[in-house]
């Protein structure tokens, strides 16, 4: 099984529209149900950094998305919050919050917002 295929899903449902992060290619993208595929809406924050998809996440939070993420490298610089309203067009991604990295498991789940 490649790297890829085991990947973690990162998908998010916001106002009844499926969204998902490409944590390779760093965008994120929309299903269009009536077409029955993913397009490209724009780009996943520059900070938002993984192992292969893991270490990132990607959550619905009422009308917005939620990306936590950071360095590539566990222990490594700062992991980031950000959101973006999809209602508002492409990602502009607004920064919550930043803080030192000190341990991987911190960008791996969103329990609630």
């Amino acid at each position: 099984m490649s790297a890829a295929a085991m990947a973690p899903p990162l998908v998010a449902v916001v106002n009844d529209q499926i969204y998902a992060a490409d944590h390779a290619g760093m965008t994120v993208r929309r299903y269009d149900k009536e077409k029955r595929v993913w397009v490209i809406v724009g780009s996943l924050p520059e900070q938002a950094g993984s192992m292969n998809g893991w270490g990132l996440a990607f959550r619905a939070c009422g009308d917005q998305v939620i990306v936590i993420g950071g360095p590539k490298a566990p222990g490594e610089g700062f992991i980031e919050l950000n959101s973006w309203v999809p209602s508002d067009g492409t990602p502009q991604w607004h920064l919550l919050g930043k803080k030192q990295l000190v341990n991987f498991v911190y960008n791996c789940t969103v329990m609630s917002c």
